[in-house]
């Protein structure tokens, strides 16, 4: 699926996109999230990939924080969640394969399931991109899915794999950290941090 299906599935499911992730977003997400600002602090922060803004009311109080997404209708529900919190986030509409930030802008990175969606072939030259625009001592936080080993969570996942790839265009089995030594990057630590499918990978550009 290309970048541009992407698009055009996330503006077909933005009205409804809350909604769909509601059951998800409270039983699973909303104590995983503080987990992917944890250890961040201070200076510019880039949530890449922001979606509706799920991720606002668990920014580090002393962080200026910017936040892209692809899909504008995605990206105007974050802006109705960022003005409604009374948040200061700065909010564009920008491809992450094509980011329009300096080199070194950023002193840390998160990605919240980004790189679930987004293709095998778009893996590296995103992290590329995430490395570019991050200051050499930074960190980049990445929240993604992992096919589970348990037998039986996989078989769930695997019935579930058909509607998530055509509602999101995501999928359970990205291994991003195989990119990571290609993008100058290299793996601080790997935690799973909801049984073993859902991992955090830190990581920050190689020195």
């Amino acid at each position: 699926m290309s970048v541009t299906s992407k698009k055009r599935t996330y503006a077909r499911i933005a009205q409804l996109y809350d909604l769909l992730d509601l059951p998800f977003e409270y039983l699973r997400y909303r104590k995983l999230r503080k987990l992917i600002f944890d250890g961040l602090s201070g200076g510019a922060l880039l949530d890449a990939g922001i979606g509706t803004g799920r991720n606002i009311p668990y920014y580090p109080e002393d962080m200026k924080v910017t936040g892209i997404d692809i899909c504008p209708q995605m990206l105007s529900r974050a802006m109705h969640r960022r003005d409604r919190l009374g948040t200061l986030v700065d909010l564009y509409g920008m491809n992450v394969l094509d980011l329009e930030f300096g080199d070194h802008t950023f002193d840390h990175i998160a990605s919240t399931f980004m790189f679930c969606v987004l293709d095998d072939e778009n893996q590296l030259p995103a992290l590329k991109e995430l490395k570019r625009v991050c200051r050499p001592n930074g960190q980049i936080h990445i929240l993604e899915y992992s096919m589970s080993k348990d037998p039986f969570r996989a078989f769930i996942m695997r019935l579930w794999a058909p509607w998530v790839h055509f509602a999101y265009g995501a999928s359970f089995d990205r291994q991003t950290e195989q990119y990571l030594e290609d993008a100058g990057l290299e793996l601080v630590s790997k935690d799973y941090i909801h049984l073993d499918i859902i991992k955090l990978l830190r990581v920050q550009p190689k020195t």
